[in-house]
C-alpha cells in the first residue's frame, strides 16, 4: 500500500500523467504501470492502478494472468469482450462495470470486438487479505447527476461487492449542479474526472487546492476532506469518487 503523503493533499492534473500510445492502444496512467515507473506515483493508499484506455476496433488484450488485485472496469464508451478461465464470456457495454476478484489467480483477455474503438477506465485496488477465491460480477448502472454507489464491500444501495473496505461512486453533475461529498469521517478520498470539468469549493482557502479538475485530472485527499462543495463546469462533469479507508 502506497502511503498518503504528509501534506494530505496530492493532485495529479492529466497531462503530467504518463502517456503510452501504439497503434492500436491510447493509454494514460495516473500511477506507475507495467514499463512505467514513478516512486512517486505508486498509487494512493490501496488504490493502485487508474487507466483511461482507448481501444482499437478489432484490437485488445490477449490472454493475460492476474492474482490477488481487485480489478475494476468502468466502460465509458463503446464494448468489451472479456473471456477469462472461469469460464466467463461478457461483453462489457457503456454505462456497465465489472469487478473481478483475481484472487488465487485468473486468466483473462479484454478485445474490443466492435466496429467502433471503446474507452474504458481500468481501476486497481489491493483487497484486504490475499489467496480469496477468484470471483466476477458485471452490472449496469444508470448514472445521474447525484452519486451513484457502484462498490461497497457491504453491496448497499445497490452497488457491487469489493474484498476491501473502499467505496466508489460516479456522478454525471449537469452545468451548474452541485455536489457533496458523502464521505465518511476519518476516510481519505481520491477524485478522478472522466469527462468535463468540476470547481472546487474548500472550507479553508490557501491550502494548494486547484481551482477546477478538468478531464483526466485526479486529486486524492487525506480527512478531513479540504473541498466543501463541487460545482460542474458549462459542460457538466462526469467523474469517480473514491473512498479509501
Amino acid at each position: 500500500m502506497t502511503p498518503t503523503p504528509a501534506s494530505g493533499l496530492v493532485f495529479r492534473p492529466a497531462a503530467e500523467r504518463f502517456h503510452s500510445q501504439l497503434d492500436w492502444l491510447d493509454s494514460w496512467h495516473s500511477f506507475s504501470f507495467s514499463s512505467y515507473y514513478d516512486p512517486a506515483w505508486m498509487g494512493f493508499g490501496p488504490l493502485r492502478v487508474i487507466n483511461d484506455d482507448t481501444i482499437a476496433a478489432g484490437r485488445g488484450f490477449g490472454m493475460h494472468p492476474h492474482r490477488d488485485m481487485e480489478i475494476i472496469t468502468v466502460m465509458v464508451e463503446g464494448q468489451l469482450n472479456h473471456r477469462d478461465s472461469m469460464g466467463h464470456a461478457e461483453v462489457l457495454r457503456t454505462g456497465e462495470v465489472q469487478r473481478m476478484s483475481a484472487g488465487t489467480g485468473v486468466v483473462h483477455s479484454e478485445v474490443n470486438e466492435a466496429a467502433q474503438p471503446c474507452r474504458l477506465l481500468q481501476i486497481w485496488i489491493e483487497p484486504s487479505s490475499s489467496g480469496i477465491p477468484p470471483a466476477y460480477e458485471q452490472k449496469p448502472f444508470r448514472i445521474g447527476s447525484g452519486w451513484t454507489p457502484l462498490l461497497d464491500p457491504e453491496c448497499s444501495g445497490g452497488a457491487m461487492a469489493i474484498h476491501r473496505p473502499v467505496r466508489l461512486w460516479r456522478a454525471r453533475p449537469q452545468p451548474g449542479d452541485r455536489l457533496e461529498l458523502p464521505l465518511r469521517a476519518g476516510s481519505r478520498g481520491w477524485l478522478q474526472l472522466i469527462d468535463g470539468a468540476v470547481d472546487l469549493a474548500s472550507p479553508e482557502p490557501g491550502q494548494g487546492l486547484p481551482a477546477q479538475l478538468q478531464r483526466g485530472d485526479g486529486l486524492g485527499f487525506a480527512a478531513p476532506a479540504p473541498i466543501q462543495q463541487l460545482q460542474a463546469g458549462p459542460a457538466g462533469a462526469d467523474l469517480l469518487l473514491f473512498e479509501l479507508c
